[in-house]
């Protein structure tokens, strides 16, 4: 069958023969309809996601839409190694499939799944975010970002504050609140400090890096007293690593948390793209996209288009 196929570490993948899947017990051989090419679709690939497993040769990505052999539609995570989502067919637990619903097209689930997935699993699973609580979105120009800021206003919360560098793409986000990234770290500082001081009770922080730096340490300063701040670490597109002085925890009530694969278990993230699902339509969780014939993966990976790649087989 033909795949998208990584031969070694930081190789591009190319389209070439693999070998067919074969289901074992408990699994499911499922025909490939749509999968998506998302940021972990690329870090695993590159070898750098802590998910990575570091085997090679194998076919990239983790998620998708497809038929199971009894002609059930269903959205698929993380096929059975080294099989992935970019195949003709590829072999998957049953416990890793739901059903998409039917209102739902290939693509657009497909494109959705793993950006909202990772708000949404992050509000629920580890923030416990209540309805009238104000919410901020570290990096919301990106598809994960933007999902979130409409899931956060799905999920009622009262108050929605963006960041980012796209100003104008964050004017159009219908976000309560935006703060440019562009201003120096100082003055970027004194920002954060006036919207915690009117309260913030949730941030997602898709960036890390400098941005958060400045984010903990004015939540830190200015933050409600024995009001905890919860903070979950989703991405790291700014930066792998911070500078936290520990006088930043001990004298405030942030709570820190991350929410990903191995933070949350499979079963909360597929609940969590079960829900996506339902309220995608209510709460308009769509994105720009653009499909692509597998056969053009090598060029679609490399273009830097700035839509979702939907990969179709």
């Amino acid at each position: 069958m033909k795949a998208a196929i990584v031969r070694g570490a930081g190789q591009s993948p190319v389209y070439a023969d693999f070998e067919e899947p074969v289901a074992g017990a408990g699994e499911h051989l499922v025909t490939v309809r749509a999968a998506a090419l998302a940021p972990l679709v690329r870090a695993r690939a590159s070898g750098a996601h802590y998910s990575a497993s570091g085997q090679f040769p194998f076919v990239v990505g983790v998620d998708g839409v497809g038929v199971r052999e009894d002609g059930q539609r269903v959205y698929f995570l993380l096929p059975r190694p080294p099989h992935g989502a970019m195949a003709e067919r590829t072999v998957v637990a049953a416990t890793h499939c739901i059903a998409v619903p039917e209102d739902l097209d290939d693509a657009t689930a497909a494109a959705i799944a793993n950006p909202g997935m990772s708000s949404w699993a992050a509000f629920v699973e580890r923030a416990h975010l209540k309805a009238g609580e104000t919410v901020l979105i570290n990096g919301a120009t990106g598809a994960s970002g933007r999902l979130a800021v409409r899931i956060a206003r799905h999920m009622g919360a009262a108050r929605v504050i963006a960041t980012g560098r796209n100003v104008d793409l964050l004017s159009s986000l219908g976000a309560d609140e935006i703060i440019a990234l562009n201003e120096e770290g100082d003055i970027l500082e004194q920002r954060f400090q006036a919207v915690f001081a009117a309260g913030v009770d949730v941030v997602v922080d898709y960036l890390w890096g400098m941005s958060a730096e400045r984010m903990l340490a004015a939540a830190a300063k200015v933050g409600r007293e024995g009001v905890p701040l919860r903070f979950v670490q989703v991405g790291n597109s700014s930066g792998a690593t911070i500078n936290l002085p520990g006088a930043v925890l001990r004298s405030s009530a942030i709570e820190m948390t991350g929410s990903g694969i191995g933070s949350v278990t499979l079963s909360g993230l597929l609940r969590a793209v079960e829900c996506l699902f339902r309220a995608a339509g209510a709460a308009a969780l769509t994105l720009p996209i653009r499909t692509v014939p597998l056969a053009g993966v090598e060029q679609a990976w490399a273009d830097g288009d700035s839509r979702r790649t939907v990969f179709i087989p």
